[in-house]
């Protein structure tokens, strides 16, 4: 095997023509022979006169045959078929509502909302399956930064995080 950090040792020259000069001579009067016999072979045959080719062209009797055929009128078969309604399918939409006891307030100013926000169970923005979004959910790009609830009505909102958008608590 070579060694791949050293160059290739070049090829040995070619030894020196060991036939003698006459011999070479030879070949080549011989190569000009030839080609000065095949010169003037196809000489004559290349000359300034042409001939002229008389072709004599017979005109060929032309015939045209022509059919035509006109189908008789079938009868004419006309069916009417009544098309039935089918019933089409029942959409029933149910919602819940959640209504806040009245006289349960015991004078406290904070609310006490402890979601932080609306916790009616329902959520401005929705999949497009039509569910609530939860936290941890991808977002959808015309959500990029909006704020929703959850089903359980805990505020949520698209934020960029770990190299997608995502809900996340607000």
């Amino acid at each position: 095997m070579a060694n791949p950090y050293h160059a290739p040792t070049p090829p040995a020259p070619r030894p020196p023509d060991t036939r003698p000069l006459r011999r070479r001579k030879r070949v080549w009067l011989g190569g000009s022979g030839l080609f000065l016999a095949g010169l003037l072979v196809a000489a004559p045959g290349n000359g300034d006169e042409q001939q002229p080719v008389q072709t004599k062209v017979k005109a060929a009797p032309t015939v045209t045959a022509t059919v035509t055929t006109t189908p008789e009128p079938g009868p004419t078969v006309t069916e009417t078929v009544k098309a039935k309604a089918k019933p089409a399918p029942t959409v029933t939409v149910t919602r819940t509502a959640t209504v806040a006891a009245v006289g349960t307030d015991n004078g406290s100013s904070g609310g006490g909302n402890s979601g932080g926000g609306n916790s009616t169970g329902t959520c401005s923005i929705v999949s497009n399956s039509g569910n609530c979004y939860s936290a941890g959910q991808f977002c959808r790009n015309s959500d990029h930064g909006a704020t929703t609830t959850t089903a359980s009505g805990t505020r949520i909102r698209c934020v960029y995080s770990g190299n997608a958008w995502r809900w996340k608590y607000a």
